[in-house]
């Protein structure tokens, strides 16, 4: 968390504040139907960019909440590829300033692996204090058909989050392989493509560096979004009952 006396800081709070209030405000056209049920695991991969991509959009509509006061009127959300942080708020102009960066992961809630799955790898130094990381969990709305809908999403400090990541590695988890780690030197905020800004483990057999979800800093969350009732039922008993039938 940036410190309190930073320019930028209650604008830095209200984007947390909007962040958390997503599920009242995404919208979307995309509406699925017809898809079988031990079909349902290929959704995440079909439809998760678009989702991502849905989540900015919203974010820029509701502008009233992050800037209520019009003081950030040339600023706005925009996705970039391929480089950390998926989106950026910066200046409309120029594009050169940019006030703080989001990692940005749907997650859907049915997936077969029952935790989010990506990996995140980048070096703290590469994370501006003020950047976050955002998983937006999805679904949808009737479990095999509609429109897809998003809950409470996981807000964490990115440089935090990074930090915790290589601690876990080290000196958490019980390995008997090196858990050294090679950090990337001369990495600042937002860099370019073709920056190398990935930290990597000296030995990782299983290649498990990175598993974000698996480091047990979002165990309390996953347990909560796994209870969300979605027609009625716990997303956890839903991906139980379609693994069953798949397999």
């Amino acid at each position: 968390m940036p410190e309190k006396d930073w320019a930028h800081f209650s604008l830095y709070e209200r984007v947390r504040q909007a962040v958390l209030a997503l599920p009242a405000y995404f919208t979307t056209e995309t509406t699925i139907a017809g898809i079988s049920a031990t079909d349902i695991f290929t959704l995440s991969a079909a439809l998760g960019a678009a989702i991502e991509d849905q989540v900015v959009r919203t974010l820029n509509h509701m502008r009233p909440i992050w800037d209520p006061d019009g003081k950030y009127n040339l600023y706005h959300f925009q996705r970039q590829g391929q480089t950390f942080p998926d989106v950026l708020l910066r200046k409309r102009e120029n594009g050169e300033e940019i006030l703080m960066g989001i990692e940005l992961k749907g997650w859907y809630l049915l997936a077969k692996e029952g935790e989010p799955s990506y990996r995140f790898c980048v070096t703290e130094e590469a994370c501006g204090i003020q950047d976050l990381i955002v998983v937006v969990p999805w679904a949808l709305l009737n479990v095999l058909s509609g429109s897809p809908v998003v809950f409470t999403p996981y807000v964490e400090g990115a440089k935090y989050a990074a930090a915790y990541r290589n601690y876990h590695w080290q000196h958490v988890r019980d390995a008997k392989s090196n858990s050294e780690i090679e950090r990337p030197k001369g990495v600042k905020p937002y860099p370019r493509k073709s920056d190398k800004i990935s930290d990597k483990p000296l030995s990782d057999s299983g290649g498990n560096f990175g598993r974000f979800a698996r480091t047990g800093i979002m165990d309390s969350y996953l347990k909560e979004a796994k209870d969300t009732r979605i027609s009625g039922i716990a997303a956890r008993d839903w991906v139980a009952f379609f693994k069953r039938f798949a397999q």
